[in-house]
């Protein structure tokens, strides 16, 4: 790799949107560089590498769409990929676009300043060089801050520790060990079925119950594959449409203008194909409490239906709004409660005190381990971001930007911080859609915009604070007409101490797809240049 220190554009990240955005800027001329931590490329399918992790959108919606010769090559084996697929994929790709050349293993991005004289981002890497660029957009990742929680007596432990979102790159033999795994969401959901099959004994550490509705996932056979790649184009035009951006359809009735048998045969319907398409049962589910009570309601008699202890069962169900957290998408989770090698631990009636030499202290009983793993989440879509010294205008930091939340115009670009942008950044739809539609289209919209900055001789664009405030408002208000907001989630940030409680992702991908259009066909409305 050549190592000039002067770029057009650094990009930080190796995973789908780095790697994407990379491509654009060869495809039009730019100098462009990726600098990423891992020593490979993959981003978040680098990184979760945990027994059972595998995408909850379908393979072939969960995967690029800007090149129909990699959609007709690239044969997905199975409904629901794998990590190790994912990441095939992603290596894949690199190799295909020839992007290797362009990309910087092994090393952090420590601390971005922009320059006011110069009008050049000043990037220090944490291998002590410097790099200089007219432009930086971080690709850094929605779910890529993993958050360890702050227990008492965890540096004590004699045994193995892991978390979900760093796992090693090598198997880990839970052969006849004592497991505890503290946390019951999506990383959690996914990995228990699998460890418990390998576990002497598995303790599940839950505070909060999660809803999860079945993958049903299967192989994809080749008449099948055949049938996608025939129709891949129509395919994406209609997913385009929807409020995920993924192509199942959401029932345009509402819950309470139908039957109860009329509900359970559609609910029955949904658990049945299997899915994120059940929240789409009904068009009221994330609006209206009383239609989300019949959903809510439906799951928990599943649970019920599937694990034979009552008590267990009546655990594992929540009382909370179904859908305002992300909705897990599971492979035999629930008949894992079924076996006896695996313990429930309630931690919201007991919470746990330390963690000992020997293993986890609940307030009520101690509990001996091999080993303890995280399944405890991100600090998600603004951590990743925090942990770089970003400085713009003036020297003013993004904490102190975002100490009360994050702030940007369009989740691309924030007042202060000229020629940064953020790639499905906290104000745009991101993790409430197929998260490789939003990427493509932030990745489009940036190479559009630096395209047309060189065509008419602009140096600077700059998001303008009054835009950036309506944006902000705008993101909040349409958050508060919704079921989301009602409960703990880390779309708000409740899971990170101290986070501000702001609802950060944006509902509503296709209006935002055609408002992002017509910012860009306005000459960048509520933009500046220089």
């Amino acid at each position: 790799m050549a190592k000039n220190s002067m770029l057009d554009v650094i990009i930080v990240g190796a995973g789908f949107a780095g790697l994407f955005m990379l491509h654009r800027m060869k495809q039009n001329g730019f100098a462009a560089r990726i600098i990423e931590a891992g020593d490979g490329v993959g981003g978040t399918w680098y990184w979760n590498r945990y027994p059972g992790a595998r995408c909850d959108v379908e393979s072939t919606e969960y995967s690029y769409q800007f090149s129909d010769e990699l959609q007709q090559e690239w044969d997905w084996s199975e409904r629901y990929a794998t990590q190790p697929e994912l990441l095939n994929y992603v290596n894949h790709v690199a190799d295909r676009f020839q992007l290797r050349p362009h990309i910087q293993l092994n090393t952090r991005v420590t601390q971005a300043v922009f320059d006011d004289e110069n009008e050049i981002w000043s990037v220090s890497l944490d291998s002590d060089e410097k790099l200089s660029a007219r432009f930086c957009v971080m690709a850094t990742g929605c779910l890529s801050s993993a958050n360890i929680p702050d227990i008492d007596g965890l540096a004590d432990f004699s045994g193995e520790v892991y978390h979900t979102g760093n796992w090693p790159h090598h198997r880990v033999d839970f052969s006849g060990k004592k497991v505890g795994i503290i946390g019951t969401g999506s990383s959690a959901i996914q990995s228990i079925p699998v460890i418990a099959e390998d576990a002497g004994h598995l303790y599940v550490f839950q505070r909060t119950p999660s809803y999860a509705v079945p993958a049903h996932n299967k192989p994809l056979d080749d008449a099948y594959r055949a049938a996608v790649k025939k129709e891949y184009p129509a395919r994406r035009e209609a997913a385009q449409q929807t409020r995920s951006g993924m192509l199942f359809q959401v029932n345009p009735e509402d819950a309470m203008t139908v039957s109860e048998a009329d509900r359970r045969a559609e609910y029955d319907r949904r658990w049945k194909d299997g899915g994120l398409a059940f929240l789409g049962a009904y068009n009221d589910l994330l609006v209206s409490r009383d239609a989300n009570d019949t959903a809510a309601e439906y799951i928990r008699e599943k649970i019920h239906e599937i694990v034979s202890d009552p008590s267990v069962a009546k655990a594992l169900s929540p009382d909370t709004v179904v859908g305002c957290k992300r909705l897990c998408v599971d492979t035999g989770y629930y008949e894992t409660y079924n076996r006896s090698n695996v313990s429930l631990v309630d931690v919201k009636a007991s919470p746990i005190e330390r963690i000992t030499e020997q293993g986890l202290r609940t307030q009520a009983e101690e509990y001996t381990l091999d080993t303890l793993i995280f399944a405890t989440g991100f600090d998600a879509m603004t951590g990743a971001l925090l942990k770089i010294d970003i400085r713009g205008r003036g020297g003013r930091s993004i904490a102190e930007k975002w100490e009360e939340g994050p702030k940007t115009y369009l989740g691309l670009a924030m007042a202060g911080f000229p020629n940064l942008f953020i790639v499905t950044g906290p104000g745009s739809p991101s993790v409430l859609a197929n998260m490789m539609p939003s990427i493509e289209q932030h990745v489009n919209w940036i190479t559009d915009c630096l395209t047309d900055m060189r065509a008419k001789g602009r140096a600077v664009i700059e998001a303008d604070q009054v835009f950036e405030e309506d944006w902000v408002s705008h993101v909040n208000a349409t958050a508060g007409k919704t079921l989301f907001p009602t409960c703990n989630s880390w779309y708000l940030g409740a899971n990170i101490p101290g986070k501000p409680r702001v609802f950060m992702p944006y509902l509503g991908y296709p209006a935002y797809v055609k408002k992002c259009n017509n910012v860009a066909a306005a000459d960048y409305e509520g933009f500046s240049f220089a």
